[in-house]
């Protein structure tokens, strides 16, 4: 069975209901979890997030909070919402990338209804997941996000989240069926 690379940012709610539909993948494939910096994708394609057209937020914020509470999933949207993800992308990569540290840092931000901006909050998190914030501005933790982002983009990844299989790109939540269809026949 392949590896499967899973690029998220934690500013998109479809990537913390995509976290909750990994379970959905046989469980014999490996996931890499990958954060990027989604405004650092749609920066490369010319784009917009979909917080930057007011219709299309609208309908996101609408079908984000139907759709996790259909499949079972705590949801609620932090307080401020685009906010800025790179300190959380940071603390990701400052704690290996380890399924469980996502999970966490999700979990911060997309079940409480907290601002994900807020330092206690966030000074919180990292002390819970054992990370000094000092950690955050290391060079090599900078670099591994801009290394991240850049690759994804330089293999096609324009959104968030996106699965990459045997370098098929497999874009959103809702393409779980599609990777699993792939994985069973890559035909």
């Amino acid at each position: 069975m392949p590896a499967i690379t899973w690029y998220f940012d934690f500013v998109s709610p479809f990537a913390y209901i995509c976290l909750h539909r990994l379970k959905e993948l046989p469980a014999n494939v490996e996931i890499e979890h990958r954060p990027v910096l989604f405004a650092g994708l749609l920066n490369h394609w010319g784009q917009k997030g979909p917080a930057e057209i007011a219709s299309k937020r609208r309908y996101t914020y609408r079908w984000s909070h139907w759709w996790a509470q259909r499949l079972g999933i705590p949801f609620r949207y932090p307080a401020g919402h685009p906010f800025n993800p790179l300190h959380h992308l940071r603390l990701a990569i400052a704690c290996g990338c380890t399924a469980e540290s996502i999970r966490r840092i999700f979990a911060a931000i997309w079940t409480a209804g907290g601002d994900a901006a807020d330092p206690e909050i966030f000074n919180a998190l990292c002390a819970g997941l054992g990370i000094d914030q000092t950690r955050l501005n290391a060079q090599e933790v900078k670099d591994a996000l801009r290394r991240n982002t850049e690759e994804a983009a330089s293999r096609g990844v324009f959104g968030v989240p996106t699965f990459e299989v045997d370098g098929e790109l497999f874009w959103g939540a809702d393409s779980i069926e599609f990777v699993r269809a792939f994985l069973a026949d890559p035909s």
